[in-house]
């Protein structure tokens, strides 16, 4: 007997099946159809026009695909006009977030189309609101499109719906075995129609139309062929879809974690994925030809909140792309992945940055694919030498990979570490390369937390970066972004509210509102167990898989439940958002605990810009946190002591840490950062004056951005300097591909020129020589602790500002006059005796002067500056009764040198191990005994070329023997050398 009930067509459109995305009438529209109707339901697709008011404020954006197009993008005759309210293409409200478009006269006419060479093959369109702030789309974003036919016989169905993309898909039906489903079948004539479902005929009519009621009996893979005859025309139509079999329960495999796990062998993985609250699972991809089989639905766990499968018959080191199919309604890529192929995207990366990327499976699949790949060869390291600099010491490099070489790869980026290193600098904290939304981008939208983007190269080619800045002796910071998502994130787009567009209540990641306000995306909430979880397992991957020394955490005042917007994520609170939060305070503490136990003295730096009570907690635990001084510093250079509109003035004071009332030297200061205005800009924009003394000059405008460094680069604590703020970049932050500058912000994260070529400026490079000294001697190992550890005094408020920094190896004074007239100063110094004026306005360091007493009367004129010093750090020094100075060694030359200071030396005496390294290398620095047993390493790491002193407080290291010791320096490129040490 037939598994079908047949009713009257004219009674299922008086009880009509639910709504869909897009309909038309007539339903074979042809290039000569006359006056057709478009009607677009808005609780279909992605809801963009949902419950919209006005009704009478959309509008259609429209054009064609012809065969003279190009791509789905390439709209032909499009003469709507988009944020327009031009009348013509006004739509008519149809109730219910229902709205129709009338095409005026036949198509060819209504676009314009003379060629008669040229026909339509589609029409391409969009409902929009006036201002086009909102649009009605496919769920998944894309336009929409409306085959358009010839006079021909055409057979298709109109039940179950397609979703109107440019190849159209099925819309998901989430059926089960004994269902019963509708089925509508229409015909551009009259003819012979009959209904086939899977391979059975089930049905049949002479109409132009058939209605019918399929039984479901089977599970698997299902299919619908609609079948007509005209004539002696024929036309069909097939509509595939599938009904999922029960799902079985079982527990993991021993030995499996969520994620990807490769098996030996490399011919089959375990796929294990997070989805509480679902059914059923189905994986398809370049293994099962992309078809849902029951054979590749997934188990699940006991506790109903894994899902998984063991996939075989693998080729090793081959790729395979996949998806999950989920509860047949959610198609998405694995967020777990380590590599994403991008049907948008991919195609705009170069293969001289990405070389041999696999390509999307095209007409197999749409969305983003993940890959996997069993077998692929493990990257070596390197770097075993590596030790992190002292945190407190960091020196860090903010850039952007696509505004700071135009490359965009991290093959050239590596190529740079040269210019880096010679800088100064010991750290790179790159904008976040997780994978982000689209190509041209600042990397604040993640989709993808556990793959590095393609848009700047392979995972390799990033682990070769970090491997040679490692070699270079410089840590490598990741901007990591787990305050929220985007819309193309897996673990959005699995719990999601499509009603309300937002995450779904029981998204086990996600707020559907924002807790607070400037929130962008969707907010992580970070008190849910399963973000807990997820945020330890992005730690550890890039911790451990790439090497890298720790995270800045963007927007990390953010990771709250603590609400300062209402309800609905509106009338939000600035100032109860940035109060102490005690709830906060736990979270972070959590985080910061576990990046340890991943991977000890990691660096953590917050972007937190809370509370001082606070941030002054985070600080004493370890955690470094952002210090931006931009707008005090930009007061200075541009020689204004007034308050700026945001209130604040030139003081420089709270970039101190002991300002803060902070007990460790935690917080990052610095001048420019991505978010903030660039110096040299203002300075040229709106620098004050006073008769030649002009700041809008260039060369004045550098000479003051390096005495406003004098200051920054002093004060005890880590760095951060922003991209080419080293040579003065003067283009602003608003500036826009065209090169002009909107104040409105919306060129903000556009492209920024790349100016490498300032380095060949005389100007730019005596700023860029002011960085460089002074990042010198915060490095030299024989004064790191006056920098980590020194007592800091200051007038910074003033327009003679002065700071005077002592410790126990070099004492530090700096001022400078931030006026555009002339000061007389009275500056106080530590002690008197013997000066040096490392670095000045007049570019002339290491001038020496006596200082009778421990003050010093100074004229400074406009810009003038200073940093003395009170040891002679460039120069040998013969004087062996300074135990404060470091006694340098005279040899520059290809070999090694070593000398140990005093010697013989008493129990009780500190001795210096003055030494040489010739180049770059690593070094191990030791003393041994008479029996050749080492007794101290005091260093065993990669170091750069240049003079060290390493202090050795003898008697609180040995049990105080005397006797004959072996001080031995050795090199993997010059080999060793060694001296007795005498302790009588």
């Amino acid at each position: 007997m037939k598994q079908v009930y047949t009713f009257l067509f004219c009674f299922l459109f008086i009880v009509p099946l639910r709504g869909q995305l897009l309909s038309t009438h007539p339903a074979f529209p042809t290039e000569h159809s006359i006056g057709v109707q478009i009607t677009a339901d808005a609780h279909f697709g992605n809801q963009g026009l949902l419950n919209y008011t006005p009704v009478t404020d959309v509008y259609v954006h429209i054009g064609v695909i012809t065969n003279k197009s190009t791509s789905s993008s390439d709209w032909r005759y499009v003469h709507s006009q988009w944020g327009t309210t031009n009348a013509a293409y006004q739509c008519t409200y149809a109730g219910n977030s229902r709205w129709t478009y009338t095409i005026s006269g036949d198509l060819r006419s209504y676009f314009g189309i003379t060629d008669t060479g040229e026909h339509i093959l589609k029409i391409a369109i969009l409902f929009r609101n006036g201002s086009g702030s909102q649009a009605l789309r496919n769920a998944d974003g894309s336009d929409m499109y409306i085959p358009v036919y010839d006079t021909g016989f055409y057979v298709r169905f109109s039940y179950p719906y397609r979703q109107p993309k440019y190849v159209p898909v099925a819309e998901p039906l989430n059926l089960k075995q004994g269902d019963t489903l509708p089925v509508q079948v229409v015909a551009s004539h009259s003819g012979n129609l009959s209904l086939w479902y899977n391979g059975r005929e089930v049905d049949s009519t002479l109409s132009d139309s058939l209605s019918s009621q399929v039984v479901l009996a089977d599970s698997g893979n299902q299919m619908l062929i609609a079948r007509g005859l005209y004539g002696s025309q024929q036309s069909s139509d097939t509509f595939s879809f599938y009904i999922a079999p029960p799902t079985t329960v079982m527990p993991l495999p021993a030995g499996v974690s969520e994620g990807i796990n490769y098996e030996s062998g490399d011919t089959s993985v375990v796929l294990v994925l997070y989805a509480p609250h679902k059914h059923h699972i189905v994986v398809i991809g370049d293994f099962n030809n992309w078809q849902q089989l029951p054979a590749y639905q997934m188990h699940q766990t006991p506790d109903s909140n894994y899902f998984w499968i063991r996939i075989t018959g693998l080729t090793p080191q081959q790729p395979y792309a996949y998806q999950y199919v989920i509860d047949d309604t959610i198609k998405v890529a694995d967020y777990n992945a380590h590599l994403i192929l991008d049907p948008d995207n991919d195609a705009a990366i170069p293969a001289s940055v990405y070389p041999n990327l696999k390509p999307y499976p095209t007409g197999k699949t749409t969305g983003i694919v993940s890959v996997l790949q069993t077998g692929e060869p493990a990257y070596v390291w390197h770097d075993s030498g590596f030790r992190r600099p002292d945190q407190h010491n960091l020196i860090i490099y903010e850039l952007l990979v696509r505004d700071f070489i135009a490359a965009h790869d991290w093959q050239t980026l590596k190529d740079t570490l040269g210019y880096l290193k010679r800088l100064g600098m010991n750290a790179i904290e790159v904008m976040p390369f997780t994978e982000f939304e689209g190509n041209d981008s600042w990397g604040y939208n993640p989709d993808f937390f556990f793959a590095p983007d393609k848009y700047y190269g392979t995972a390799t080619a990033l682990k070769q970066f970090i491997d040679a800045c490692h070699q270079q002796g410089i840590a490598v910071i990741m901007d990591l972004v787990l305050n929220h998502a985007f819309e193309q994130c897996p673990m959005v787009q699995m719990y999601w509210d499509k009603a309300n567009q937002r995450p779904a209540a029981d998204n086990p990641w996600f707020n559907p509102v924002p807790t607070h306000p400037f929130n962008v995306g969707y907010q992580f909430n970070h008190e849910s167990p399963a973000t807990k979880i997820f945020t330890y397992r992005v730690m550890q991957y890039w911790l451990t898989e790439y090497h890298l020394d720790g995270f800045r955490f963007d927007l990390a005042k953010g990771f709250t439940q603590k609400r300062s917007c209402d309800s609905t994520g509106n009338n939000c609170s600035v100032a109860l958002w940035n109060a102490y939060d005690s709830s906060r305070v736990a979270i972070w503490d959590t985080i910061y605990q576990q990046q340890q136990q991943i991977s000890p003295g990691s660096y953590c730096i917050l972007e937190m810009f809370a509370d001082n009570s606070e941030e002054k907690v985070y600080a004493a635990q370890g955690m470094m946190l952002w210090g931006n001084l931009n707008d005090a510093f930009n007061q200075a250079t541009m020689g204004y002591g007034t308050p700026s509109p945001s209130g604040n003035t030139w003081d420089f004071s709270w970039g101190l840490y002991t300002a803060r009332g902070w007990s460790q030297p935690n917080l990052v200061t610095y001048q420019e950062s991505h978010d903030e205005e660039r110096l040299m800009y203002k300075n040229e924009q709106y620098g004050n004056s006073n008769g030649s003394y002009n700041i809008k000059d260039t060369a004045t405008g550098l000479k003051r951005n390096a005495m406003a460094t004098a200051f920054w680069a002093i004060m005890p604590g880590p760095k951060m300097l922003w991209e080419f703020g080293e040579i003065g970049y003067d283009y602003s932050i608003n500036t826009c591909t065209n090169g002009t500058v909107d104040p409105s912000g919306a060129c903000r994260l556009a492209d920024k020129p790349i100016r490498w070529d300032y380095l060949q400026d005389k100007r730019r490079q005596g700023l860029f020589q002011v960085y460089q000294r002074l990042f010198r001697l915060r490095q030299m190992p024989a004064y790191t602790s006056t920098f980590t550890q020194g007592q800091v005094q200051y007038n910074l408020s003033g327009a003679v500002k002065t700071m005077v920094l002592t410790g126990d190896s070099l004492d530090v004074v700096v001022v400078g006059n931030f006026d555009v007239v002339p000061h007389g100063a009275t500056v106080s110094f530590p002690h008197a005796g013997t000066w040096y004026d490392y670095v000045s306005l007049r570019n002339q360091p290491d001038s020496t002067f006596q200082l009778q007493q421990s003050q010093l009367t100074m004229a400074l004129s406009p810009g003038e500056y200073h940093v003395f010093v009170d040891r002679n750090v460039d120069q040998v020094s013969t004087d062996t009764t300074q135990q404060k100075s470091p006694i340098w060694l005279s040899g520059t030359g290809s070999e090694l040198a070593l000398k140990v200071f005093p010697n013989p030396a008493s129990r009780q005496q500190t001795i210096q191990f003055n030494y040489y390294l010739p180049d770059n290398d690593y070094i191990l620095l030791r003393v041994l005994n008479v029996r050749g047993e080492v007794v101290a390493t005091l260093y065993d790491g990669f170091q750069y070329a240049g003079n060290y002193v390493v202090s050795w407080p003898f008697g609180s290291r040995l049990s105080a023997e005397g006797g004959m010791y072996v001080v031995q320096l050795s090199a993997r490129s010059h080999g060793s050398v060694s001296q007795k040490l005498i302790i009588p």
